[in-house]
């Protein structure tokens, strides 16, 4: 029989610790950060070339208060549509609107006008149930068709390639597109442009919302 002293056990237990290998602790990762409103909008590269920024893009209070000389009635309007998201959780929101003719820079999203237009407004919330009720009551008056209920030019969830909550409207020269996802809402509209330019419009944004 084999006997070990006290010392030898000692040593031998020593060596299988060290040679043990021992679990490394990872750092849980931290959640990424949601994108801006003011980064998720449609940018200058989003749209065909020969479309300017209009000045009043940015926050959405300040292209209220930009619009209120031009268009008090339409800023109120707005105003009270921003204030309802608001309360509907809204913690931010911006917009951006592209004009070949700066005179559609304060008219009403979706108006009919010889000018090219790209527009798109973008809302945050605080958390993704908040977004999607907001989405179904409606984004700054534009109200999305019933289930079932299609008339031509609208399509509602997956066909239109936004996901289940969204809804699209595609009659020229006028066209838009609503959605919800993640903690976001978001409007495009397009005006006296194509099919591929507001296609393009509407996925720059949608890459943008995390």
């Amino acid at each position: 029989m084999v006997r070990l002293t006290a010392l030898a056990v000692a040593v031998v237990m020593a060596g299988v610790c060290q040679s043990t290998p021992q679990p490394v602790a990872s750092p849980t990762p931290s959640p990424s950060p949601h994108t801006a409103v003011a980064d998720a909008v449609l940018q200058q590269g989003d749209v065909p070339s020969g479309l300017n920024l209009c000045a009043g893009s940015g926050p959405f209070d300040t292209y209220i208060t930009n619009l209120q000389p031009f268009q008090p009635e339409l800023a109120g309007r707005l105003n009270d549509q921003w204030l309802s998201l608001r309360t509907q959780g809204a913690t931010g929101a911006a917009i951006s609107l592209f004009t070949s003719d700066n005179s559609a820079c304060t008219a009403e999203l979706a108006a009919v006008s010889k000018a090219k237009s790209a527009a798109a407004f973008v809302a945050v919330f605080a958390d993704e149930g908040q977004a999607d009720r907001a989405w179904q009551t409606g984004v700054l008056g534009f109200t999305p068709p019933a289930p079932g209920e299609l008339p031509p030019g609208l399509s509602r969830g997956t066909p239109t390639g936004l996901g289940l909550s969204a809804w699209t409207y595609d009659r020229s020269p006028v066209r838009l597109a609503c959605w919800h996802k993640s903690v976001f809402v978001a409007l495009v509209v397009l005006s006296n442009l194509d099919i591929n330019a507001f296609k393009a419009a509407t996925a720059a944004v949608n890459a943008r919302l995390n």
